[in-house]
């Protein structure tokens, strides 16, 4: 009966030993919360290339891109990248030192994805992290010269909606570089852009003809963030106040 006793603490310790994770599963489950919070940053609906995907995603602290497939978000199954992640772990009962480990696991982004969704554990492809070209730079907007060549047009006077119009094609702007123009009540507004991406504030300018007054501004910051409507035609024809 003593012994039975003695060896009584024994068999419970083994035996809580066996429910306890390991310090290299705890490791792993680190790794993949890295790679979880990759596809947090990942996740949206706005539509991205393949290419713009995998640059975002090396941008994120403590993790290698390593493969990536797919066209776009919004073509297929989306755009799946594969990341390597590492998470370290330390149980002084088993460890001498701390686990380190580094584990690859697939992310991926579609509209169709879910928030937090788990990523796939997968085995690490061979060769080293991609690299990416940093995006183009997007064209600088032609404030002087636009606020030089748009017509004047004195009181009293008509402006002609035509001649804004040559006037802007004769810019010869970067492809990449949106107009519009609109005319309403005897003024003609005029809206200059480039895409944005979604989230910052977008570059923009704007312009209003009208009998007496020629403008050319550019939006304040709070107003050319998504969604504030700063960067419309809109706006070039009835400006909104400006934030207090």
């Amino acid at each position: 009966m003593r012994r039975l006793l003695l060896l009584a603490p024994l068999l419970l310790f083994t035996a809580g030993c066996g429910v306890l994770q390991s310090s290299e599963g705890e490791a792993t489950d680190a790794a993949r919360e890295v790679a979880r919070h990759a596809g947090e940053r990942l996740y949206g609906q706005r539509p991205r290339t393949a290419e713009e995907v995998g640059r975002s995603a090396s941008g994120i602290d403590g993790v290698e891109v390593l493969r990536v497939t797919g066209t776009s978000t919004h073509d297929g199954d989306g755009v799946d990248v594969v990341v390597r992640t590492s998470g370290s772990a330390y149980n002084g009962w088993f460890d001498l030192d701390e686990v380190v480990v580094r584990r690859c696991f697939a992310v991926r982004v579609s509209p169709t994805s879910e928030w937090r969704e788990d990523p796939r554990d997968v085995d690490c492809p061979d060769g080293p992290p991609l690299t990416f070209a940093p995006p183009p730079a997007p064209p600088q907007l032609p404030y002087e010269k636009l606020r030089a060549k748009l017509p004047r047009v004195p009181e009293g006077g008509r402006v002609d909606e035509a001649k804004v119009r040559r006037t802007l094609a004769a810019l010869d702007l970067d492809p990449a570089i949106r107009t519009e123009v609109k005319a309403d009540d005897g003024r003609v507004g005029v809206l200059l852009s480039v895409k944005g991406n979604g989230f910052e504030p977008q570059d923009c300018l704007l312009a209003r003809v009208r009998p007496g007054a020629t403008e050319v501004w550019a939006p304040p910051r709070t107003q050319r963030m998504p969604g504030e409507g700063g960067c419309t035609v809109g706006n070039a024809l009835d400006p909104a106040p400006p934030p207090h």
